[in-house]
């Protein structure tokens, strides 16, 4: 819960364009959710916010990770879809970032409307 809190006042930073002050947010969220990791290594929600911080503060790679064990968790788990399509779309894998919004095709969700319009945009 307290990791949420905090990745939700940083993504407001960011918003404001505070990066920096957002990244230091970020960097406390993932600490907690390391910390929660360590108890339920199988909670995709949690392997969800892991790769959401690890790609917000600069480990694409290992965002990466925890996205796709996440998804070996629940396929059709919609933020990490979302945000796996999008780790895609800044490493430039279009092809894999469209496979994501595939997932998410047909969910009538905000997932869906954000992805697609970020692959339309690139």
């Amino acid at each position: 819960k307290q990791g949420k809190n905090l990745v939700y006042r940083a993504k407001k930073l960011e918003n404001k364009n505070k990066k920096e002050k957002a990244e230091k947010l970020y960097l406390k969220a993932l600490k907690k959710f390391e910390k929660a990791y360590t108890k339920d290594k199988k909670n995709a929600d949690i392997l969800n916010y892991l790769g959401y911080t690890l790609r917000k503060t600069g480990n694409l790679k290992k965002a990466e990770v925890f996205y796709l064990k996440g998804l070996e968790l629940d396929a059709g788990h919609l933020g990490i879809n979302e945000y796996l399509g999008e780790l895609y779309v800044q490493t430039n894998r279009i092809a894999l970032a469209k496979e994501r919004l595939a997932v998410l095709n047909g969910c009538k969700c905000e997932e869906y409307k954000e992805l697609k319009e970020l692959i339309e945009d690139n």
